[in-house]
């Protein structure tokens, strides 16, 4: 039985692997088809950064069904639970956003 930081810790790491593994191979892409990989690797991870929240949350809003009906029945232990697991999913995708924007600082010291 998954305990609830199980959960969370498993929307996390779908959110995070979800923008940098899009944005490695859109890396890969752009170098084949000479285009600046990381320019393009940035670009793509901030743009994905919201879908990739929502494969994490489990590709549909059913967070929000349940935060809706949590509302109508009173219910504050399902609301908490399903906003736990949106920030987890946002802070996911934000800290992958965050590690391929670190790929650009470090390219910027290596180039001096």
């Amino acid at each position: 039985m998954p305990t609830i930081f199980n959960s969370l810790l498993h929307t996390f790491l779908i959110a995070f692997g979800v923008v940098i593994g899009a944005s490695l191979f859109s890396g890969i892409g752009a170098l084949i088809n000479n285009h600046p990989p990381l320019k393009t690797m940035i670009d793509v991870s901030s743009s994905i950064k919201i879908w990739a929240a929502v494969v994490g949350l489990g590709g549909t809003f059913s967070s929000f069904q349940i935060i809706e009906q949590g509302l109508l029945k009173g219910e504050v232990r399902s609301i908490l639970k399903q906003i736990a697991f949106i920030i987890s999913a946002l802070a996911g995708s934000n800290l992958a956003f965050s590690v391929i924007k670190l790929l650009e600082k470090c390219g910027q010291l290596w180039e001096k």
